[in-house]
């Protein structure tokens, strides 16, 4: 028993002993490490020669601007218009076929298209009612009712433009304006007065161009 006891207590001493060698060994690797590392800043610094720390500034956040959208729609829709502007000045009596319903037709159209408008063969697809409006605005009114027809795709469509009879003097200047506009349009084909049943004089059936 006691033999144990003494070669335990070597075994002790031996472990000891190890582990201290161990620390020695671990502490004069950590010294060259720390050595090495101060050579090699020394260098660096003996190369770069004196440096000044950068002042430390606080970061600037930069506010970018999103560019403004481009309205080109709209761009392309306001060109139309002016393309498309109407002159109040025009003078339509000599583009009018004289006869005992006013009518106009564009050169090329034959008669039979006005006749087939009187009569009755283009069914009314939409109206517009300029009756009641400033001049101003029965032009711009008539001028987008037009440009909307020919994306609708209709053919045949009815303006009321009514008879001035509420006008001063009971001259009918609104319906003037009305045929002059018309003839400026270059997508109205035809138009005729109406039939009694349909408005008469108070209103006009238009012959559109039909969609390429």
């Amino acid at each position: 028993m006691k033999s144990k006891s003494l070669k335990d207590l070597a075994q002790i001493k031996k472990d000891l002993a190890l582990a201290h060698e161990k620390r020695l060994q671990e502490q004069k690797e950590l010294e060259a490490r720390k050595k090495k590392e101060l050579a090699e800043k020394n260098l660096f610094s003996r190369a770069v020669g004196a440096v000044q720390p950068i002042a430390h500034m606080a970061p600037v956040p930069l506010k970018r601007q999103s560019p403004k959208p481009l309205a080109l729609q709209k761009k392309l829709d306001d060109e139309a218009v002016m393309r498309e502007s109407l002159s109040d000045e025009f003078d339509a009596t000599t583009l009018l076929d004289v006869d005992d319903q006013l009518s106009f037709r564009r050169p090329g159209i034959g008669l039979d298209v006005t006749k087939k408008l009187r009569t009755g063969g283009w069914s009314i697809q939409s109206e517009i009612d300029l009756h009641g409006l400033r001049r101003d605005e029965a032009r711009e009114t008539l001028g987008q009712f037009i440009r909307d027809a020919m994306k609708m795709g209709w053919r045949c469509v009815r303006v009321i433009h009514g008879k001035g009879l509420g006008s001063p003097g009971k001259m009918p200047v609104l319906k003037s304006k009305t045929l002059a506009w018309l003839i400026q349009k270059n997508e109205v084909l035809a138009f005729v007065q109406a039939k009694p049943d349909q408005g008469g004089a108070g209103a006009l059936l238009v012959l559109l161009k039909g969609a390429t």
